[in-house]
């Protein structure tokens, strides 16, 4: 197979059709502890993107890696298959979704089967099957059981364009936009279906912080989201309104509220808004909570300040917002930027009630307020103006103040609502209630479901309302007439627990084998994109520990390992259908190869990263693969030269063998972390070493071989195609994918001081021929340090003493050296916190003559490796532990 004739087309489908027939991928149901691998099921939109092939491309690598490793790999997939758009597709192409739908499987599928993704199939799932979102029905019906449902009247997010409620993560930016059509959201009041995540939104929040393998800023995200706040909540009195209960973080500021604030939709707002012109042009026409400047407006009532019987000014104000809190609030602009702001724009004054705590207090002299006229003063500090409480610190102050207060309670608030479940739209999971003007809602039996979907009626709104003859029904409790509701599920119920439903797909009588489960959760490793931080992994952690108290799973936490990957760009842009930059897989897999596609983007960047598309990048990938299977196929067909079999080895041929446990040593690693591309660039150095090493000498054959069969395993996750090719053509039973991972016999540590010390060394070979501008070296002599300067250097980095150089005098050996032991002593002295371990005395000489020929090679000169005791005395005195002395002869 030369670089010219590697048929990338005919290879790939040799061996995925091998794979197939083997069932090399199948997961038995009796291991007891596989290792769970999940990339985010996908949204069957009908073609894979490169940002699917990125995230699919890094599961599959790690789930082969492991299989090499010898773990039992579970790496299912499955498909997000209800939503939205395949409802408006079904309605512009007067077809029904379903068929779009799996339409758009088939065609996925395929595309995933031809980049070569090892997926367990037998496991396959599909979310708008009965057969799946029949377990979302008995699940809801579990949730309520567990007084974890609620259906109540709620203001809502509506699309106007989608015809359906929108979660409050599903509007996007200032400009309040659907996240699927981009048209303005509105609100509306609508009969809702909610289920309580609050009631776990502290256990949410604390176990955040066992998320050890989560990156931090998801795990910032969800801290944000959920939004736990303590404080206090006390009531001002409103004229003519009464009591109106305020809720702050800083009740020991109170002292310092100089106006009321109210949030647009505040009932006492909505109703001013009625009476007064100026209200209701701001609540309706003027209110921007997204701006960058707050607003408001002045309502001419008065709050009375609990502490302290002020009366200050009442404002309708957009940085109030009804969900946040309680919808009122205290202002204190002398110390809240918010505040400060609004006082500063509107006239308010401004007045400091807390004081930076002085660097030596005697905790009673009360030290002079900030000035606050420019900049608002927010960290705590010392109480100041503020009464009796004057000079109490703002932590006791605060404790102080709730207890004092009458109306005061100490308070807990969340941003964190409740999970908004109804959508008004037909293609998803039918809500298993039915509706009875007697009984009110009531749950359809288990033995009724599921509640399948009545045929698509193509209509403006919601379908299901147009289906009557489905609609109608009897009331499981009084055998009544009913109706059936026709609200559908939120489709990240769906993916809320799917990853369960893997252990065992094709269960009838549940939604998952509870014992499988308990053994084969958590999923050990997740990839999918940042775009879900919230929605989906706060949903997904959610249901886990329901199931956990409801159902006697054993885990808690869906996910143990979670890598959020980054974005595949073209010239620094997302790619994107509207923005004409977007890069087909299949084209490049006709023309490349699948294996080429995968290695380019696993090689481009750290998975988390976003990286650009390069064309030349790839064709560059493809060459390497090219090179590679020549390097194979020309060592097996007998094209290389090699040394005789029972030589023995010589210098050339031990680096290249320390070279290749180089390679292994790291790339496993580098697998371990999920950092493939470090591990990948180890394969590419091995792959160049082993080139050169052809065209050097004549390979040893057990050296050379072993470094072929190396690359082509350490390649195998990524380029598992031609990985199998090359695996056959060295002679190797069975696939590679089921082969061991090869073996390292050095250590990472040695293997990088080695590297570090052969580098160096080159380096300063070139800097010396630069400088002194030698154009044709005759000899290149190194020479590697005197074993006292080891030992000197041993006794430095373990040492603490003070006096380093008396220590090290105190060894006769080293003291015998003279003045040479006393100058090394002092450059010891003077760089000891930069001091770091070296290779042995030994070490050094062994890895410098191996390496040798790369500088003999480079420079087209002889090089002499000599230890100290056998080298010139002049050139030998500069040499220390990691840095030869080099001498070049003209």
């Amino acid at each position: 197979m030369s670089q010219e004739a590697y048929d990338h087309t005919a290879v790939e489908s040799r061996w995925q059709e091998a794979w197939a027939d083997a069932s090399v991928y199948r997961t038995p149901d009796d291991v007891d502890d596989p290792t769970y691998v999940l990339g985010m099921y996908p949204y069957p939109s009908g073609k894979l993107h490169m940002g699917h092939v990125r995230n699919y491309t890094i599961t599959d690598a790690y789930a082969r890696y492991r299989r090499m490793r010898g773990d039992d790999v579970l790496h299912p997939m499955g498909w997000d298959a209800f939503g939205l758009p395949a409802e408006n597709a079904a309605k512009e192409r007067d077809t029904n979704p379903r068929d779009w739908t799996f339409d758009c499987i088939d065609t996925m599928r395929g595309q995933m089967k031809s980049m070569g993704f090892g997926y367990d199939w037998d496991r396959e799932i599909t979310t708008c099957t009965p057969e799946y979102y029949e377990w979302n029905q008995w699940l809801f019906s579990r949730f309520s059981d567990a007084g974890l449902v609620e259906r109540r009247d709620a203001e809502v997010n509506w699309c106007p364009s989608c015809e359906t409620v929108l979660a409050d993560e599903q509007v996007e930016g200032d400009a309040e936009l659907c996240w699927r059509c981009d048209t303005p959201v509105e609100t509306r009041d609508l009969d809702q279906w909610f289920l309580k995540i609050t009631e776990y939104a502290d256990e949410l929040l604390e176990a955040i912080d066992d998320l050890e393998g989560w990156p931090n800023s998801v795990r910032q995200m969800q801290r944000n989201w959920i939004g736990r706040q303590h404080g206090t909540e006390l009531d001002f009195e409103i004229e003519e309104y009464g009591t109106v209960t305020a809720f702050t973080t800083r009740v020991d500021t109170v002292f310092g509220a100089t106006f009321f604030a109210l949030a647009p939709d505040h009932p006492i707002s909505q109703e001013l808004a009625e009476e007064d012109d100026a209200v209701h042009e701001f609540v309706h026409h003027e209110a921007d909570p997204d701006g960058d400047e707050p607003n408001g407006v002045e309502t001419g009532l008065t709050a009375t300040n609990p502490v302290t019987g002020e009366e200050i000014p009442v404002f309708v104000a957009d940085f109030v917002l009804s969900d946040v809190g309680t919808g009122a609030l205290m202002a204190v602009p002398a110390h809240d930027e918010r505040d400060h702001a609004f006082a500063t724009k509107k006239g308010v004054e401004i007045r400091p009630v807390i004081a930076p705590e002085p660097d030596e207090w005697d905790g009673e002299t009360i030290p002079d307020a900030p000035d606050a006229s420019e900049a608002a003063f927010t960290d705590d500090g010392v109480l100041v103006n503020s009464g009796e409480y004057g000079g109490l610190d703002s932590e006791t102050a605060c404790e102080r103040l709730t207890e004092d207060v009458e109306s005061a309670e100490a308070a807990t608030q969340y941003q964190l609502r409740d999970w908004g479940i109804s959508r008004q739209r037909y293609w998803g999971t039918p809500i298993p209630v039915v509706h009875c003007d007697d009984c009110g809602p009531v749950s359809v039996p288990d033995e009724d479901l599921p509640v399948e979907l009545p045929e698509f009626i193509n209509t403006t709104g919601n379908p299901l309302d147009a289906a009557e003859e489905w609609k109608e029904t009897t009331c499981p409790e009084c055998g009544a007439a009913a109706t059936r509701e026709t609200d559908t599920m939120d489709t990240f119920v769906d993916s809320s627990w799917y990853f369960l439903r893997y252990v065992s797909p094709d269960l009838a009588d549940a939604p998952f084998d509870l014992e499988r489960a308990n053994d084969w959760m958590p999923v050990d490793q997740y990839v999918g994109g940042i775009e879900h931080a919230v929605m989906h992994l706060l949903y997904s952690r959610f249901f886990t520990k329901v199931l956990a108290d409801e159902e006697g799973l054993e885990h808690r936490e869906p996910f143990t390992n979670l890598l959020a990957q980054g974005m595949v760009q073209l010239e620094g842009e997302k790619m994107s259908k509207s923005k004409g930059n977007v890069v087909s897989p299949q084209r490049i897999v006709e023309e490349y190869g699948a294996d080429t596609a995968r290695l380019f983007m696993m090689q481009a960047a750290q998975p988390e990263r976003d990286f650009d598309w390069s064309e030349e990048g790839v064709k560059s990938t493809h060459r390497f693969l090219a090179r590679l299977s020549d390097l194979v196929e020309g060592y097996a067909a007998g094209d290389a030269t090699t040394a005789d079999p029972d030589a023995d080895r010589g210098t050339v041929d031990e680096y290249v063998a320390d070279e290749v446990d180089a390679a292994v040593a790291i790339a496993g690693d580098e697998y371990d972390d999920l950092t493939f591309n470090v591990a990948l660039r180890e394969v590419q150095d091995l792959v160049r070493t082993l080139r050169g090493y052809r065209e050097h000498a004549e390979p040893h054959p057990a050296v050379y071989e072993r470094g072929l069969d190396a690359a082509v395993r350490l390649l195998a996750p990524v380029a598992p195609h031609l990985a199998e090719e090359l695996w056959e053509t060295l002679g190797r039973d069975g696939f590679v994918v089921e082969a061991d991972w090869p073996a390292a016999t050095a250590d990472r540590e040695t293997v990088e001081r080695r590297r570090r010390l052969v580098s160096n060394t080159r380096e300063d070979v070139r800097d010396i021929v630069d400088v002194a501008d030698i154009q044709d070296p005759k000899r290149i002599d190194v020479v590697v340090a005197p074993d006292w300067k080891y030992d000197a250097l041993e006794i430095a980095i373990d040492s603490d003493a003070d006096n380093l150089i008396g220590e090290l005098m105190s060894e006769d050996h080293i003291r015998d050296q003279g003045d040479a032991a006393a100058s090394y002593g002092q450059d010891l002295q003077a760089e000891r916190e930069a001091l770091s371990e070296t290779l042995s005395g030994d070490e050094e000489y062994a890895a410098l003559r191996a390496a040798a020929w790369l500088i003999e090679r480079e420079f087209d000169a002889p090089v002499v490796v000599e230890r100290a005791a056998d080298a010139d005395p002049e050139t030998a005195r500069h040499a220390e532990p990691g840095r030869p002395a080099i001498d070049i002869a003209e």
